[in-house]
């Protein structure tokens, strides 16, 4: 049985860039990552606490992002 015959689309999808779909309210994995190290040594490095460490810096930062300055 003969294959059908692949269609070729002449449009050009472009995807946006990053600075196209970044809003002021996204934050950067290294950014949380960064804060979450924080907490974790505050903390004395206790070890075992990474997902609240993560959650609690997003939360942190997410809050900080939303909050006008005063």
């Amino acid at each position: 049985m003969p294959q059908p015959a692949k269609r070729r689309s002449d449009k050009v999808i472009a995807m946006p860039s990053r600075d196209e779909t970044t809003t002021s309210w996204e934050i950067d994995d290294g950014e949380i990552g960064r804060r979450a190290y924080e907490i974790f040594c505050e903390r004395g490095g206790e070890h075992g606490h990474d997902l609240d460490d993560w959650f609690r810096a997003e939360r942190e930062l997410r809050e900080t992002v939303r909050t006008p300055a005063a």
